[in-house]
């Protein structure tokens, strides 16, 4: 609820480093904690990243030569994104209904749905918007200024990139990237649609009807083809789940509402937009680049990966080392950075790849047969990271938001009396005793 406050000090991103310390404390004092299914293989991926850093001193062929100090920083995010989304799921699917009952969780994400549309209407209509954050001010200029870092800690409402040919603003607020407004834009829909649109009063459903109408014009600006089909897998996912439950009459009434955005976006001008994207495929070759030289690379360390990402050698643009004034795009990009399944082939390797893979597949089929509104927002928040991992990275509230959304769905389970109980999280762990798993790792 406070995300808007913390995006504005400059802690968007930052505060998901901060708000589990208190959960880990509070997790130490009510042991013993029960783990959902398949975290066995989560905890294997954990390990897996550790593992993976004794690679930091390998310059692989077709990589930017650099020390491992130079490494660190990119390395330490990483590992504090996934250990900080780890703590979320443990804490968030601890709590009990009394202490944090679901439906508040529900509408707390259906409410960051709102935030993102909000952000996106901003970065549409105030493009250049943005200004100096508390945090920003508080750093030094020289790690203030660096891309990363201001990407991080400078509010600013959209990305202004050459994608049509001219200099054209994506929206990107209340994050640092349009790819990851996008991310989770399509990860909150479901729960936003629980929470504004299910069982909902007449006001209530006008307003999440109309909220949802606007989200069109920040989706279409953004210029994003990876949100785009990730809408309609959200439609395709909806329109199996309610087929196979028998809602055909829901299932037409929502056909229709389909045919009839669809008009209303083919006779605006959000038209010319979308086809002046097809019509420029620019970063189709700059993601071809990276794509090839991280498979390359992929295969002098295919097991364990590198630890972390590598700067390729030259670019789509040029085989330069790297940018000058000439050809400001010479520079070179991180391979990794257009994905989360390319980032872990070059930073964990196959088997890190398989062992993530493999618990949000996990997941999806212990929570397969939850037939409430939950179940569909869960899954749907379960199944897109699936095919986003081929087109955008995870890290940091994207993963959030999904492990979030398996808390949700591990409680509706246990509360329900369902198939497939929580384990409990091993001794060696917790240091404490526990009682025997109820379900399989």
């Amino acid at each position: 609820m406070l995300y808007p406050l913390w995006w504005a000090l400059g802690m968007g991103t930052l505060i998901l480093f901060v708000l589990p310390v208190p959960m880990v404390v509070h997790l130490w004092r009510r042991r013993p904690i029960a783990t959902p299914p398949g975290f066995g293989l989560w905890l294997l991926f954990l390990f897996w990243l550790l593992a993976s850093t004794i690679m930091l001193p390998a310059n692989p062929p077709g990589t930017l030569p650099n020390t491992v100090s130079s490494r660190l920083l990119s390395v330490g995010f990483a590992l504090a994104g996934y250990l900080a989304a780890t703590v979320i799921l443990l804490y968030a699917g601890n709590l009990t209904e009394r202490e944090f009952p679901r439906r508040k969780l529900v509408r707390q994400l259906g409410f960051f749905f709102i935030v993102c549309l909000g952000g996106g209407l901003l970065g549409t209509f105030a493009p250049t918007f943005g200004f100096t954050s508390l945090v920003e001010r508080l750093l030094p200029q020289r790690i203030a200024s660096n891309g990363f870092v201001s990407s991080l800690v400078h509010p600013a409402a959209s990305q202004l990139q050459d994608v049509l040919g001219f200099s054209s603003p994506r929206p990107s607020a209340p994050f640092g990237y349009t790819n990851t407004w996008g991310n989770c834009l399509a990860l909150l829909i479901g729960w936003f649609v629980v929470a504004w649109l299910h069982k909902a009063g007449g006001p209530r459903r006008l307003v999440g009807l109309v909220l949802l109408a606007l989200s069109a014009i920040p989706i279409v600006y953004s210029l994003n083809r990876g949100l785009w089909i990730g809408l309609g897998l959200i439609v395709a996912f909806m329109a199996l789940r309610l087929a196979m439950r028998g809602h055909i009459a829901l299932l037409g009434g929502v056909i229709v509402g389909l045919v009839l955005v669809g008009t209303l976006v083919a006779v605006s001008p959000l038209a010319t937009i979308i086809q002046e994207r097809f019509d420029n495929p620019k970063s189709n070759a700059i993601r071809a680049f990276t794509l090839d030289r991280t498979l390359e690379v992929f295969q002098y360390s295919p097991v364990l990966g590198f630890g972390g990402p590598r700067a390729a050698l030259g670019s789509s643009n040029s085989i330069a080392i790297g940018a000058d004034a000439k050809c400001p795009r010479c520079g070179n990009p991180t391979l990794g950075s257009n994905g989360q399944l390319w980032l872990l082939l070059i930073a964990q390797g196959a088997g890190g790849a398989a062992l993530y893979v493999g618990f949000f597949l996990r997941s999806l089929w212990a929570y397969r047969r939850d037939p409430t509104p939950i179940g569909d927002a869960g899954l749907l928040a379960l199944a897109l990271p699936l095919f986003f991992m081929f087109v955008y990275n995870a890290l940091t509230m994207p993963l959030v938001i999904s492990f979030l959304s398996i808390a949700l769905l591990w409680r509706n389970q246990r509360d329900e009396d369902v198939p497939e109980e929580p384990q409990a999280l091993p001794a060696a762990i917790t240091a404490v005793p526990v009682r025997v798993p109820g379900g399989r790792a």
